[in-house]
């Protein structure tokens, strides 16, 4: 079965064909990372109107790249929930009126799960049930993963999002857009241990995340640098921050692994490009006995083949949206 798959839910314009849920034909994918650089992070209407002038070439180059026509797609799969809302609605006005001018069932598909699905483009064997760690920009949630298209929620922030609190630290040490990224490049060599950031704890949930305090830590130690002279040691200071919040998703990882006991465990969305983050994960799941798997680097960012491959599962559920469908700004990976 081949799918057609469109992503619009942030800044980045995603069109591929994937196969069975597995095989990627094509994965086409128009960055907005230059002109956002300008601004230092997403700006939302820019975002809207750069997918609006890139979807439909990046859809034909997708097809074309695949070898196939939109008459020989069995199905046109749309990221509509979560994201933002103006990007999000591009995406799935876009994908409603292929699916209708072309008489093909219209899939939607929850980015997150996306994020999930993007291990099946990368592992063959990888079948449910796991438990998986979902690490991006907005979001940072553990699931157990009992099938294709069936997840319960075990621990979620609280606050902030890891890869926010990344991007926003990066952001006060003077890295560009995208922060976290090249916080990661820039300070992989630096001493983890220079500067100490509290760890957060959530006392009422054991699985739990929370950032926001670590965050304002390192905004309070720049400003009491810039207050009393000193030039911040940005290496260190960037390689302490990184340790400190990827040894929060480890502990609150490690306690899952005690309880639950998994035999596989995926890491998934964007901060599961972080090279800190993927040794860490190596090292606890070697320790635990329990199977890891990551997606390649070209699959941790937002993509259309990461849709594809969900929407394959979604459509075989039976999960078929009308032209109804609307984007949905925040909504649970469980609903």
């Amino acid at each position: 079965m081949k799918i057609l798959a469109i992503e619009t839910s942030c800044d980045d314009t995603g069109a591929a064909v994937v196969s069975d849920g597995r095989t990627v034909l094509s994965n086409v994918v128009a960055s907005q990372v230059p002109e956002h650089i300008l601004y230092g992070g997403v700006v939302p209407e820019i975002a809207s109107r750069r997918h609006c002038e890139s979807v439909s070439g990046v859809a034909a180059e997708a097809l074309r790249r695949a070898g196939t026509s939109l008459q020989e797609i069995d199905a046109v799969a749309v990221t509509y929930a979560p994201g933002l809302i103006g990007a999000l609605l591009v995406g799935v006005n876009f994908a409603k009126g292929l699916a209708y001018a072309a008489g093909k069932p219209l899939v939607p598909v929850h980015h997150l799960r996306g994020h999930v699905a993007a291990n099946y483009l990368c592992h063959a064997d990888l079948t449910p049930p796991f438990l998986a760690l979902i690490v991006s920009g907005g979001h940072t949630h553990l699931v157990s993963v009992e099938d294709y298209t069936v997840y319960r929620v075990i621990g979620r922030t609280r606050d902030d999002a890891a890869g926010e609190a990344m991007d926003k630290a990066a952001r006060l040490l003077g890295f560009d857009y995208p922060g976290g990224l090249n916080m990661d490049k820039a300070c992989t060599g630096g001493d983890p241990y220079a500067y100490s950031f509290p760890m957060p704890k959530v006392t009422d949930h054991p699985f739990d995340f929370s950032f926001s305090g670590m965050k304002t830590a390192a905004i309070n130690l720049l400003h009491r640098m810039e207050q009393t002279g000193q030039t911040p040691d940005r290496v260190n200071i960037g390689a302490s921050y990184m340790h400190c919040v990827t040894e929060c998703l480890c502990d609150r990882t490690r306690r899952a692994f005690e309880e639950l006991k998994p035999e596989r465990f995926v890491l998934a969305g964007g901060v599961s490009a972080n090279s800190v983050l993927r040794n860490k994960m190596e090292k606890l799941c070697a320790q635990n006995g329990v199977r890891l798997y990551m997606p390649s680097l070209v699959f941790c960012g937002d993509n259309a083949a990461m849709i594809g491959a969900q929407g394959f599962y979604e459509n075989k559920s039976g999960r078929i949206a009308g032209l109804n469908l609307n984007a949905i700004a925040s909504m649970d990976i469980d609903k």
